[in-house]
């Protein structure tokens, strides 16, 4: 058993190079330092330590052990730091957009649930325009979504490439108007397509519009026509066209989290906990 005291004292001569130093400050006795070290050392039997009357050095097993001690006292502290803190409770209001609450953002709130159990989620759906409006109006204390076009606001959480997707197999007739699926106004996705596909000169027809990406994505699945999505939150049962490379090119966007201007502790600790999180990372699509 790795005594967590015994490991302090380890770690704190290891930095210190001197048991009299690593005494004076852990407030110990020289001979309880060694003791300490002593007792450590036995507990694994290795040898962590090598010293004479004018010099201490680790063994190679006392370097292994150091990397051991940092991670087991940092840990220790972290937890100890969050059971000496006060329980949070009360409500967070939190707006998303469909595709991060189809995607990765489950992980996150688990996260947050399991540390927090006494704190209230409420959880709105909507577009990213939508999310913006609730903010704004005082209705939600956070957003995560894409950000809108011209707007500095939020704290960036990864960036992705849109990308065409269709029923599989799909082959665009590209002498006809592109037939899109995209979601309804106030849309960041569809304001940013329509502007790239007028950069670019390319015609289209609105085929479908939906009031969520999940709408979109049955109707592709139908083979209603073309829609998109980041390519790291790429629908099941999509797939890009045949003739993906002769489809005008889609920018990326940026996806983020936003707090309204005043948040309680609890709204304040999820916030951080979403911007700490990587959630490209976290999620691998469905």
């Amino acid at each position: 058993m790795l005594n967590p005291v015994w490991l302090s004292t380890f770690a704190t001569v290891a930095a210190s190079h001197s048991f009299t130093d690593a005494g004076r400050q852990l407030g110990l006795t020289q001979s309880s330092v060694s003791e300490h070290i002593r007792r450590l050392e036995e507990s694994v039997g290795r040898r962590l330590m090598t010293r004479d009357t004018h010099s201490l050095a680790l063994t190679a097993d006392g370097e292994a052990m150091l990397v051991h001690a940092r991670v087991i006292l940092e840990a220790m502290s972290h937890a100890e730091s969050q059971f000496r803190s006060p329980r949070l409770r009360g409500r967070v209001r939190l707006g998303s957009s469909d595709d991060l609450a189809l995607g990765p953002l489950p992980s996150v709130l688990a996260a947050f649930r399991n540390t927090h159990p006494d704190v209230e989620l409420e959880i709105t759906i909507g577009m990213t325009g939508q999310l913006y409006q609730l903010l704004d109006a005082g209705a939600i204390d956070l957003a995560v979504g894409k950000r809108r076009l011209g707007d500095a606001r939020g704290t960036r959480l990864f960036s992705g490439r849109l990308e065409w997707l269709a029923k599989p197999g799909t082959v665009v007739d590209l002498d006809s108007p592109l037939p899109l699926i995209l979601v309804a106004e106030p849309s960041v996705t569809r304001a940013v397509v329509l502007d790239a596909l007028a950069m670019a000169g390319a015609r289209w027809q609105m085929v479908c519009t939906s009031s969520s990406h999940a709408g979109c994505i049955a109707a592709a699945r139908g083979g209603l026509g073309l829609t998109v999505r980041s390519h790291f939150l790429a629908g099941r049962g999509l797939a890009a066209p045949v003739n993906r490379a002769a489809l005008p090119d889609l920018p990326e966007v940026e996806f983020i989290a936003l707090g309204a201007k005043h948040l309680s502790r609890p709204a304040e600790t999820l916030l951080q906990l979403l911007q700490d999180s990587d959630l490209r990372g976290e999620w691998d699509g469905e």
